[in-house]
């Protein structure tokens, strides 16, 4: 599991500024939900509730952040004779991780932290975590290292589930320098739709995402950011190539699954914008692969969540799920049976923003600023244009507007989508950072090094 890794960022999908061979070989060897979405947060800490539904099946209203009195997929793994392992990042509470893992090693526990100095701990023995300490090496190789040895350590008659959740390529953006110099030497281009600063007032505008670089946004900063991104992502890259190879020195790669995913996407200037706290493509679009026995290798743009991941894997395991798994079997798709397992999908972030789509057309609502948007995806996948004012798509509007509302019902959704009266919508952001002026973002940045 990657984090805040954009859908855009494998070079096998045609991103040929970005270096990921081992991503690359998994995708082209692998099946690719090229749709596959994170359906929201209530609070600006995204991956928290994206990580609960993935570990869950369940939906964003229907499962508590802290995964209290709620079976996991690891857990109920584990009753099926599974060994359970898990390394990295773990943002749900410690209750939660001791009770869904028999092991664990380099655990952070927490949502980020300087990639060279990242505090860990491990799962004793007894059941417990231990004191933490400083990892000795950078995040992703820390946290590839633990998994390795879980890999030679293993028993190979029991079958086992390892959960390695890296925290690259969230900032902050300090991949070892090796692996940021060729980026900035030759930096990625800016995203087609990035703008300065967002037309309008979002309600999050100065959240801790935002103040990463200041308003308005320049081509410069931004180009930079993505360089120090992408170092990240190819440094990660690497450590999973080691994971892939020690699977298998240790005879185990002939019959084991692997599922790469992100928790959501970001912004990174896309938009105007810098985080995840919107319902934009780049921002709830989240990676999803298979590969490995008995996986074909092809593509499905079928609308399909993170919180199907869990569905997907009691069926290839053969093991009963728990009640209120409410994720789809991808296997079919993949199988060739269906070419579809939803109509739609929902996103949802805080009181601000509610979405829906039907794969061609989507709309998003803004209920306190009684504002609407309507792209086209098809033919405008940067969101670049709303239809939402245009005469022509009035009953469109109102058609998806009726979805959005059926789509909140059955999810459990009670938020108005209107309000009286509304907030201004107009917000001049220059020169802003909170604090006014704030400190240099928290990773280090080019000149540091020059």
């Amino acid at each position: 599991l990657a984090d805040d890794q954009r859908t855009d960022t494998i070079g096998a999908y045609g991103n040929e500024y970005i270096q990921t061979p081992n991503l690359d070989r998994l995708a082209e060897a692998g099946f690719n939900f090229r749709r596959n979405y994170c359906m929201g947060s209530m609070s600006g800490a995204v991956c928290v509730p994206s990580r609960a539904m993935m570990m869950s099946g369940r939906s964003l209203f229907r499962v508590p952040s802290n995964l209290a009195g709620v079976p996991t997929l690891p857990e109920r793994l584990g009753e099926a004779g599974y060994a359970t392992f898990v390394t990295g990042k773990w943002h749900n509470q410690p209750e939660a991780v001791l009770r869904s893992f028999q092991k664990g090693k380099a655990i952070l526990m927490g949502g980020m932290a300087n990639h060279e100095r990242t505090p860990v701990s491990d799962i004793t023995a007894d059941g417990a975590l231990t004191e933490k300490r400083i990892g000795k090496r950078s995040s992703s190789a820390l946290f590839a290292d633990a998994a390795i040895d879980f890999l030679e350590s293993h028993d190979s008659a029991q079958p086992f589930f390892a959960y390695v959740s890296f925290t690259a390529p969230h900032d902050p953006r300090n991949a070892p320098e090796s692996y940021r110099e060729p980026y900035y030497h030759k930096r990625p281009p800016l995203p087609p739709n990035f703008k300065p600063q967002h037309e309008f007032n979002l309600g999050e505008m100065l959240i801790r995402d935002e103040n990463l670089a200041a308003y308005p946004r320049t081509p410069e900063v931004i180009r930079d950011q993505l360089a120090e991104y992408y170092a990240l992502i190819t440094y990660m890259d690497e450590q999973i190539g080691r994971i892939l190879e020690s699977l298998k020195e240790n005879n185990l790669d002939k019959n084991t699954l692997i599922v790469f995913a992100s928790d959501h996407g970001l912004a990174l200037g896309s938009h105007g914008i810098l985080g995840k706290q919107n319902l934009y493509e780049h921002s709830m679009g989240a990676l999803l692969l298979f590969a490995g026995p008995g996986i074909p290798q092809g593509e499905s743009k079928a609308l399909t969540y993170l919180l199907d991941i869990p569905a997907t894997l009691y069926a290839h395991a053969n093991v009963p799920p728990p009640a209120g798994v409410e994720g789809k079997d991808l296997a079919p798709i993949w199988r060739g049976q269906r070419d579809t397992v939803r109509d739609t999908v929902f996103t949802a972030y805080k009181q601000t923003m509610r979405s829906v789509q039907d794969g061609r057309w989507k709309i998003i609502r803004y209920p306190k600023l009684n504002h609407t948007q309507l792209f086209d995806l098809k033919n405008d996948p940067w969101e670049l244009t709303s239809l939402a004012e245009r005469p022509e798509h009035t009953a469109r509007v109102s058609e998806m507007m009726d979805l959005l509302r059926e789509s909140q019902a059955n999810l459990g959704d009670r938020l108005p989508l209107s309000t009286d009266p509304p907030e201004p919508m107009h917000i001049d952001m220059t020169g802003k950072r909170n604090p006014p002026g704030g400190a240099q973002p928290d990773w280090i940045v080019r000149k540091y090094f020059k």
